[in-house]
């Protein structure tokens, strides 16, 4: 048991940053305000989210500009897939 929960990564205890990644690993990108607008959170909420997921490299950022309007997109890193991926495994192995 005590291995199994060392398996968890602390990224993603919290369920915005478990939303984040759970929607980036279907979508290849998503914008900011999609993310707030599925994920039902504030901006500051969902952009100290975003923050802690691109600091451990779990996610990319991409600004750019729409009609002169800034454009934030995210999509998850292959080191975020990754540690997604092994953090649900090691969920699935603890619901056995």
């Amino acid at each position: 048991m005590k291995e199994l929960l060392k398996q968890l990564d602390k990224a993603f205890e919290n369920k915005v940053r478990l939303g984040v990644m759970s929607a980036l690993m279907v979508n290849d990108h998503l914008d900011f305000n999609a993310l707030k607008e599925l994920l039902g959170v504030t901006d500051g909420n969902l952009a100290s989210h975003l923050k802690s997921l691109e600091k451990s490299e779990y996610i990319t950022v991409e600004k750019d500009f729409i009609d002169r309007k800034p454009n934030t997109k995210y999509s998850a890193s292959e080191q975020g897939k990754e540690a997604f991926k092994a953090h649900i495994k090691a969920i699935e192995k603890l619901l056995e």
